[in-house]
């Protein structure tokens, strides 16, 4: 829990939380983050709202580079890795757990480490929970015990969230699968919509954050060899997510054949049974227009029996109507 004097600061500069990690896995959060630096093997973690003007100010104090300053406060950014001011950057991509929210709304976690220090930074009311967790890994004493760890980490916490995302679009399609039917196809339609939207979306921020992950292992900057070889594990699993998304997108255009071709078989069933009706009652409109007209002349006009007569000689058409399409099999 923290403390009154932690929840002052962070009110006052911006800062969610700052740890020092102890390089073994565990960590002890700081009541004012960054007084001191940390001696080898420990390391600190600052966690900051980027969108706020005290964080700003703090970026500052704490005398980092401009141009990293600019990278973990930007309105809008994409997944990238870039080395800078001695460091790395590197902005990633995470599921948008947040209450009310849509999963592919995704947030953005930006990342500036060296050797002794990571500032991490999010937009205000984007928490995100792959970041969460990572802390409650800390303070368990099985979090990460280097920067790079801490980067393999969150990076394997994102792609679970977003493997979870993934699945459940699977799921959704398969359902759809499922409950192809004529009369459900307003509401499947707009099943597939959704999915369909939410599989663009997570594709197009997936692949330049399998990009930055692989540029990161490429670089092998401020990583181990065991450190890099998880982070491409990481990266491989972006990839398979990728080529899941891509087969998910030819499911929903097939789904989406197939329903448009249910729409047009029930459309045409009923244009074909319209057609069928009025075949049949073509020729008794006929009849009933000849014998309708006030004109003198016409027969049976002086005999009672004349309507009976009409009446089968109606039924009759009907008759020979229906055997003949039977017949045809038009029926």
């Amino acid at each position: 829990m923290k403390s009154q004097a932690t929840a002052r600061f962070s009110e006052e500069r911006g800062i969610i939380w700052g740890y020092r990690l102890d390089g073994r896995g565990g960590g002890v959060q700081q009541d004012r983050p960054g007084e001191s630096a940390p001696s080898a093997p420990a390391f600190d973690w600052f966690y900051l709202r980027s969108d706020e003007p005290e964080s700003l100010e703090w970026l500052r104090e704490k005398d980092l580079d401009p141009q990293v300053i600019d990278a973990l406060t930007a309105l809008e950014t994409r997944p990238r890795m870039a080395l800078m001011a001695g460091g790395v950057l590197i902005n990633l991509r995470g599921v948008n757990n947040n209450p009310g929210a849509e999963p592919e709304d995704m947030i953005s976690v930006r990342i500036w480490f060296n050797a002794n220090t990571i500032v991490s930074a999010r937009r205000r009311e984007r928490r995100s929970q792959a970041v969460d967790d990572l802390r409650h890994r800390i303070e368990e004493n099985q979090g990460p015990r280097s920067p790079g760890e801490f980067v393999v980490m969150l990076a394997e916490h994102l792609a679970d969230e977003i493997g979870e995302v993934v699945d459940s679009i699977d799921e959704g399609l398969t359902r759809v699968e499922t409950d192809l039917d004529e009369q459900r196809i307003p509401l499947l339609q707009n099943k597939l919509y959704y999915l369909r939207g939410q599989t663009a979306v997570i594709r197009r921020h997936l692949a330049p954050q399998r990009e930055a992950l692989s540029d990161l292992y490429q670089t092998r900057q401020l990583l181990s060899e065991e450190e890099a070889i998880n982070l491409q594990h990481q990266a491989d699993r972006i990839i398979h997510y990728i080529e899941d998304l891509e087969l998910a997108r030819e499911r929903v255009l097939m789904l989406h054949g197939a329903l448009q071709y249910l729409l047009a078989a029930q459309q045409n069933a009923r244009i074909y049974m319209l057609s069928i009706v009025a075949a049949i009652f073509l020729p008794l409109t006929f009849l009933t227009g000849v014998f309708g007209m006030n004109v003198a002349g016409l027969p049976g006009l002086e005999n009672p029996d004349a309507f009976l007569y009409l009446s089968i000689a109606m039924l009759v058409v009907v008759i020979a109507l229906f055997a003949f399409m039977r017949w045809k099999r038009w029926l």
